[in-house]
């Protein structure tokens, strides 16, 4: 820890220290001694005894005393705070802040940011100038700025949900430190290899050989995550990991619903670095489970998903020689149920029951499996007919009642009798398997040699058989063929299911066969090409679209706009362009996890790169004016208390009093700590210019680049506004809702960014709170190129309907041409941006009335509080040093940007003025009515 360092909130209050001396002074001060004066009337008292009175002087003590308690009263309202700093000499070298700002951050983030903000202050106090390097961005080059602005870029910054490759950043901390003589950089890391943090931190050293200034931030905690959940026959497991034994040695996982409500909870005790959380619950309640979450850990690899691929399936399997057969283990649904068990839950039909196949088809499996039965007309084929139809899947295998039966539940027609392979009558050999297509969901598994076919049932040739194959021999017989039928599938496996017709069923390749044919329960048509592609890597070219994403807190929001469909082969981890998350349809979604099974944290060991380390959390501030109020408290009771006893008047009641104030003054302090408000709820130094100086404000987004175009744009209309009308604001400021206090700004711009986070309960309240007490939020969702009337809104405009939804928002309508804020400065017919297709909504206004035609303007008694556009007002305005725009218009021109200009200098003054512009329009009336 470095040495303790004194800070004032209010330094000038310390000015009352000059007034001690003056204090002393008064403290000091006796009466003057009483003259004596004879006067006869009282001669007689000369008789009485007479004593020597001199004046009372305060003692030097209680002087001391009073002194001390003022001196307490002065520096308590001077706020010191007394807090660890670090030993770092005053310098003006720059500064870079480097940030691992990946999930494994995500717990402490906040701490992270307020940590880089302290040295961005201090850099920018002793006049350096400071760039930030986070991780995820390391492709850009770290631009210096002034600690206003790279205050407000940290602030902005978000935890990502994947770890990025910091070999990136690595090269740019080697051009920055090349670039600059002596600077200095620190690294605020999150302790884990992953991600080239071996690589970075060679790089780093290689920083300080060179002669920069190194340091190393780092918490002592490290990041768990949660890999290879697995729902399997039996339970729901998921594999907690850590990547030191010192972190928690135990915790709890929950699962989570579509709606996000808690299905279970399961502990885990590590063992080691890993720990399995088990669920045991019923089939149903397994299956609905989409979302692991391990409790305590606000990050992006502390969640697992689970997509359909996931659900354990019930298969309901029947036999057609398992009553003939006495030896059990030579019966078809033994090899069925043994192939079923890993992942699927096997049923039976129930003892005793004359129709078992109708039980079966009661009891709504996902899947039936048929050995070596036809079905011939009546309520069974109706039955197995709706259920395919309903979506269920229909395994059938071949045997000789197939072969030598008619059915219509077949993907093909097939022939009488079979083909024999291998026999006394045959001239062929037994066959072996051809390689999977790419068309087939087998495809990707392996075609072994050792499986042969000695038998089978041949399908007869007709149009689209090739479609239908899903596997074949190595003479291009089908060995597998499947089609759809309604909502479900049929699939066929020419040979039998035990060993009789082929050693298939007793080889792995018919477990991994039948996981990919389970798949495909309750899939559609339309999503069962996308669950090939996932399973079995059957469509690679396949693309599917990001659905939800994990942002880098774990939390499911909209995907990010940069984020890409995956392959239909895709098998992660999540990156920068595909984000932990779900993919696809709806229906069918395919789950992007943030971590592979087999991967596992490690921690990086600083104490090895013999560079400068510091704890991150370090010691916390400790406010200094409780403990100074309780001791003006203390020393006034103190003073009374000895005026009373020099008095002569410390009489019981006195006593109690004292008992009773001296308990209160113990607990005050003790309240008054504990009630506290933290130091972020006090009003900042911009705060306090705020309220001196008139500005406009914008929302930080969160995305830098359009952070900077809300500034640039604010600045020129501010520019314009100083220009052409009285009102000069001063240099806009970026806010953050859930920190910043919102009362000072009279409008704020609101850029939507679609991949931000939403803000939280209380900022939104604060929000609300603004609104009601007079401020205007103007939302600009910058899509009005991408938006098409009476089609699906887009993200941007999903994203304002989930912040919005949670505010007391008025009835909105578009701009009516006589509105006043289309009066207010300038006569305008609409509101223009970067582009000029876009509305522009503000709160509805009554219907006019038939008898006030004489009234050209209608307006309320107040000004609306939002005003929703999408033609991205700020792109418009932004101009660079020489008033050029820096963004191209669409369809552009010098007139439209002016057009842009005056509305906003319109938004601003029907802000500032509210209704007052819709009365000066009837001064003319009013003149001529007084003249009248």
């Amino acid at each position: 820890m470095g040495p303790l360092a004194l800070t004032f909130a209010a330094p000038a209050a310390l000015l009352g220290l000059i007034a001690l001396p003056a204090i002393y002074l008064l403290l000091r001060v006796t009466p003057p001694r009483p003259r004596e004066i004879v006067f006869p009337p009282i001669r007689l008292l000369l008789d009485l005894l007479r004593r020597e009175e001199t004046p009372a002087r305060t003692p030097l003590w209680l002087l001391l005393l009073r002194l001390a308690v003022a001196a307490c009263a002065i520096f308590a309202m001077a706020g010191p705070t007394l807090a660890p700093t670090a030993s770092t000499p005053f310098s003006r070298a720059p500064l870079l802040l480097a940030i691992d700002d990946g999930w494994p951050a995500a717990p402490d983030f906040d701490r992270r940011i307020e940590a880089a903000r302290a040295l961005a202050l201090e850099a920018a106090r002793n006049g350096a100038a400071v760039a930030a390097l986070p991780m995820s961005e390391a492709d850009s080059k770290p631009a210096l700025d002034d600690g206003g602005k790279i205050d407000e870029r940290l602030r902005a910054l978000a935890p990502k949900p994947y770890i990025p490759d910091r070999a990136a950043a690595a090269a740019r901390l080697a051009s920055f430190v090349a670039s600059h003589k002596s600077p200095r950089v620190v690294w605020i890391g999150d302790g884990l290899e992953q991600g080239g943090a071996r690589a970075f931190a060679d790089a780093l050293v290689a920083a300080k050989n060179a002669g920069a200034d190194v340091r190393i931030l780092a918490d002592s905690r490290v990041a768990r995550a949660l890999v290879a959940p697995s729902n399997r026959a039996g339970a729901l497991e998921v594999e907690a990991i850590r990547a030191a034994s010192d972190a928690a040695s135990s915790g709890r996982v929950s699962a989570f619903d579509a709606q996000g409500r808690v299905i279970a909870q399961a502990p885990f005790a590590f063992d080691g670095d890993k720990a399995t959380a088990r669920f045991d619950l019923p089939i149903e309640l397994r299956n609905d489970v989409v979302l692991l979450r391990l409790e305590g850990e606000p990050s992006a690899g502390a969640v697992a998903l689970l997509d359909g691929r996931s659900k354990v399936r019930r298969v309901a399997v029947l036999s057609g020689t398992s009553v003939d057969l006495a030896q059990p283990l030579l019966a078809p649904q033994y090899y069925l149920a043994k192939a079923f068990a890993p992942f699927a839950e096997v049923r039976a039909p129930k003892p005793g029951v004359a129709e078992p196949l109708l039980g079966l088809v009661a009891d709504h499996p996902d899947m039936i499996a048929l050995a070596d039965i036809g079905v011939v007309p009546g309520e069974e084929l109706d039955a197995l007919t709706r259920f395919v139809e309903e979506g269920g899947v229909l395994l059938r295998f071949a045997g000789p009642r197939l072969a030598n039966g008619a059915d219509e539940l077949t993907p093909v027609r097939l022939r009488r009798n079979g083909r024999v392979l291998g026999g006394a009558m045959s001239w062929d050999s037994p066959k072996t398997l051809a390689p999977f297509e790419p068309g087939s969901p087998f495809f990707g598994l392996p075609a072994p040699e050792e499986v042969t076919v000695t038998r089978q049932v041949l399908a007869e040739p007709e149009p689209g058989l090739p479609a239908k194959t899903w596997a074949t021999l190595t003479d291009g017989t089908p060995l597998v063929t499947a089609e759809r039928r309604g909502k479900g599938l049929i699939v066929l496996f020419h040979v039998s299911a035990d060993a009789t017709w082929s050693d298939l069923p007793i080889s792995g390749l018919f477990v991994e066969m039948l996981r990919r044919i389970a798949a495909e329960s309750g899939a559609s048509a339309a999503h069962g090409q996308a669950a090939h592609g996932q399973e079995g890597g059957a469509a690679p070219d396949a693309a599917l679209a990001p659905l939800l994403a994990l942002d880098g807190r774990g939390v499911m929001r909209a995907p990010p706009p940069m984020a890409r469909p995956i392959p239909g082969d895709f098998n992660g981890p999540a990156d920068r362009d595909h984000p932990p998350g779900f993919y696809g349809s709806a229906d069918a979604p395919v789950a992007v996890q943030p971590l592979r099974p087999d991967d596992e944290l490690r921690r990086l060991d600083y104490a090895t790169l013999g560079l400068p380390l510091s704890s991150l959390q370090g010691d916390a501030p400790l406010d200094l004016r409780p403990t100074l109020l309780a001791l003006v408290f203390l020393g006034l009771l103190a003073d009374w208390a000895i005026l009373l006893a020099l008095a002569g008047a410390f009489r019981a009641r006195a006593t109690a009093a004292v008992c009773l104030l001296a308990l209160l003054g113990v607990a005050a302090p003790r309240a008054e700590a504990k009630d506290a408000p933290r130091a972020g709820a006090t009003l900042t130094q911009r705060d306090r210019e705020a309220a001196l100086t008139s500005r406009l404000a914008y929302v930080v987004s969160g995305d830098a680049r359009v952070d900077e175009t809300s500034r640039l744009g604010l600045e020129a209309l501010s520019r314009a506004l100083a220009q052409r009308t009285s009102y000069s604001p001063g240099q806009p400021v970026g806010v953050d809702p859930a920190r910043d206090e919102l009362a000072f700004y009279p409008m704020l711009y609101w850029p939507i960014v679609a991949t931000a986070p939403l803000p939280s309960s209380p900022a939104l309240a604060k929000v609300g709170i603004y609104l009601k007490q007079g401020g205007t939020i103007v939302f600009d969702t910058r899509d009005a190129l991408v938006a098409h009337p009476g089609g699906p809104p887009t993200a941007e405009t999903k994203w304002l309907r989930e912040v919005t939804r949670n505010l007391d928002i008025p009835e909105l309508e578009v701009v009516p041409r006589d509105h006043v804020i289309t009066k207010t400065f300038y006569l305008l017919d609409g509101f223009f941006g970067r582009t000029v297709n876009g509305k522009t909504w503000v709160e509805a206004l009554p219907p006019e009335r038939k008898d006030d035609s004489s009234r050209p303007v209608r307006a309320t008694d107040s000004v609306s509080p939002v005003v929703i556009t999408s033609n991205d007002l700020a792109g418009a305005w932004a101009a660079g040093p020489d008033g050029r725009a820096l963004y191209t218009l669409t369809p552009g021109g010098a007139r439209q940007r002016e057009l842009a200009i005056r509305g906003g200098v319109n938004l601003v003054m029907y802000t500032l003025t509210g209704n007052y512009k819709s009365d000066q329009v009837h001064v003319r009336d009013l003149l001529e009515r007084l003249g009248q």
